[in-house]
């Protein structure tokens, strides 16, 4: 089998509720569509969802290297070779790592076409279905309180929180969630707004609430701040920024920074990097959650067979697509009560 073909689609997509985490505000997502056809029967496709903050590149750049750098490296190539593929590409694209994760998810969307099974199941399929939280940004307490009560109305039974922008009103936030909603099982962002002292202070002031997961509360340029944070709170800390490649992942298992992982596809490069951290993660006895940033639903399909596919991995957050207008993947899995499902079709779901 050979890559014939390589051509691309350009999705600029506004949210239907825009929303604001500690150093931004987001009103529309960009996301590149990559479709790698072959001499056979079989076509795959991948995603790229390019920020320059997360992903280290912007929508221009993205179509810049696929007309450039991918097209020309890839066609004539052999698509189960992908190990060599990857590690080829990743010298030449750099940081950029979306572009890189969009030519991954396509690979592995095409090779478990051909074998025939949904690609979760190409990965290992541990498990047939996980749930996921669904976030609210910053917003007032008012808006906050009207946004949970939607989504615990659709059946979600998990909620994740930013915060990090003024400790009082994130305490006072998360108090009234609980007190309204004491079922509900919360996670809460602090996206680095955070000081040392901060941190404890929030988790201190929140504890009778039983948060489940407490992300990236400082920022990502003093590290041992974060494993501070780790080493003195009684709840799960979870690295996000702070970790983008391998080298990130085993600094901080071998520091002992974190109790946990959100491994983001777009972030990292793609599946095949996504394996390699899950593993470090394993051999430190981290657990993993998959994240996600503003994909549409082709990318989050990944992350969810991505997720199912192995055991460390037990929590998954994965709602980028949920607020994306006219979004054509949506349909390509299944959510319901807050669990995600893949559907049998083969690959990622996509014909």
């Amino acid at each position: 089998m050979r890559i014939t073909k390589i051509s691309y689609e350009r999705l600029d997509i506004k949210l239907a509720v825009p929303y604001t985490i500690a150093y931004e505000t987001i009103a529309k997502t960009t996301n590149f569509i990559l479709k790698i056809e072959t001499d056979g029967k079989w076509v795959g496709y991948g995603c790229a969802a390019p920020d320059k903050v997360v992903t280290g590149e912007s929508p221009d750049e993205v179509e810049e290297v696929i007309k450039n750098e991918i097209t020309t490296y890839l066609l004539g190539k052999d698509p189960f070779t992908y190990a060599k593929l990857l590690t080829e590409l990743k010298q030449i694209l750099g940081k950029k790592a979306s572009s890189l994760a969009m030519v991954d998810l396509a690979l592995f969307d095409l090779i478990s076409k051909k074998a025939e099974v949904p690609l979760y199941k190409f990965l290992g399929g541990y498990q047939k279905s996980i749930a996921t939280s669904i976030t609210i940004g910053i917003l007032s307490l008012e808006e906050t309180l009207k946004h949970a009560k939607e989504y615990v109305d659709q059946g979600f039974t998990i909620l994740k929180i930013k915060g990090g922008s003024n400790l009082e009103a994130d305490v006072e936030k998360m108090k009234k969630l609980y007190e309204i909603h004491p079922k509900v099982t919360w996670r809460f962002d602090g996206n680095q707004g955070y000081s040392v002292k901060d941190s404890i202070a929030f988790v201190k002031a929140t504890a009778a609430i039983g948060i489940e997961i407490f992300e990236q509360p400082t920022k990502i340029e003093a590290e041992e701040r974060l494993g501070q944070v780790t080493s003195e709170v009684a709840i799960p800390v979870m690295a996000d920024e702070s970790l983008k490649t391998l080298t990130d992942a085993f600094r901080l298992a071998q520091n002992e920074r974190v109790d946990m992982i959100n491994i983001k596809l777009q972030k990292v490069g793609g599946i095949m990097v996504g394996m390699h951290i899950n593993s470090v993660a394993k051999s430190a006895n981290l657990e993993t959650m998959v994240g996600c940033i503003d994909e549409c639903g082709l990318g989050i399909a990944a992350g969810l067979h991505f997720a199912l596919s192995r055991p460390n991995i037990v929590y998954a957050d994965l709602d980028g697509h949920l607020e994306l207008i006219d979004d054509p993947y949506k349909d390509i899995f299944n959510l319901k009560n807050g669990v995600l499902y893949p559907t049998e079709k083969y690959g990622l779901g996509v014909n």
